[in-house]
């Protein structure tokens, strides 16, 4: 089989959650790992440096897309087929790989995909998203003051569709995530215009006009959501940045592909 790559951008990290999953990607599968270190110091790197894993030390801090894209471009360098974007809040309890791998080996179409993302008690974040509307974004932060939310963020979300559905989808999170390097290739890596967050979305809408992008449920990890734009005034301002970039770029109330491919992915469960 071919080298597989993974990269975990990290900042100031809890290094006891960073050495477990390292600790457990040994243990199920052959993987490359590389953690990308946007802290400004290395402390992480001695504390890791017994697992002998890929460590690069990047304090400017460009950002989370800008960041993964220094390990894809290794990746690729190297020859390397396929990568995984990992969050560093991801906890696996099973060989996730081996599927997700196998899977796009017999599906050429596909040039990214995600697993079933759970909570950490066991129930299912509803990650997988149709291409939004700006309105949506917001409603979607007021819903706890939304008395029509919910039927919205159910269709937004896809929450009403079998949850054990392999589907072909526009938006993928990024917290885990496998990216075909060839397709990469084509469409391109992460927007580093994005500094974090929107991020996922756009390279996930650029992946879809020319790929498949798989909800894969047939495998599942965990996933420690905080939602920090909710909580910190400075994390909803570059919230808000990398909405309005996403936006400029892709069109705000008048998209015509917004509709057209959202229409195609419903169609799926008629």
């Amino acid at each position: 089989m071919n080298k597989i790559t993974a990269s975990i951008v990290v900042y100031n990290s809890d290094i006891d959650i960073l050495r477990n999953f390292a600790e457990k990607v040994k243990s199920f599968y052959k993987v490359e790992l590389c953690i990308i270190d946007n802290s400004l110091t290395n402390k992480i790197c001695l504390d890791i440096e017994d697992l002998k894993i890929g460590y690069i030390h990047n304090p400017t801090n460009p950002g989370f897309g800008a960041a993964h894209n220094i390990a894809i471009e290794k990746s690729i360098a190297s020859g390397c087929k396929y990568h995984f974007i990992i969050n560093p809040d991801i906890r696996i309890e099973e060989d996730v790989f081996t599927p997700m791998v196998n899977y796009m080996e017999q599906h050429q179409e596909v040039g990214m995909m995600m697993p079933k993302i759970l909570n950490e008690d066991g129930t299912v974040q509803n990650l997988p998203k149709l291409l939004p509307h700006p309105a949506w974004i917001f409603r979607r932060k007021l819903k706890k003051i939304d008395p029509l939310g919910k039927q919205f963020i159910d269709n937004y979300e896809l929450r009403n569709f079998p949850k054990e559905k392999i589907y072909n989808v526009p938006i993928l999170s990024g917290c885990f995530t496998l990216l075909r390097l060839d397709s990469i290739k084509e469409i391109g890596m992460y927007d580093e215009n994005f500094f974090m967050y929107f991020e996922d979305f756009d390279l996930s809408r650029r992946m879809h006009t020319k790929f498949k992008t798989i909800y894969y449920p047939e495998v599942s990890v965990y996933h420690g959501y905080e939602g920090g734009a909710n909580k910190s005034f400075k994390l909803f301002k570059i919230f808000l940045k990398s909405m309005f970039t996403y936006f400029n770029k892709w069109g705000w109330f008048f998209d015509v592909e917004r509709k057209r491919l959202n229409k195609e992915t419903l169609n799926q469960f008629k």
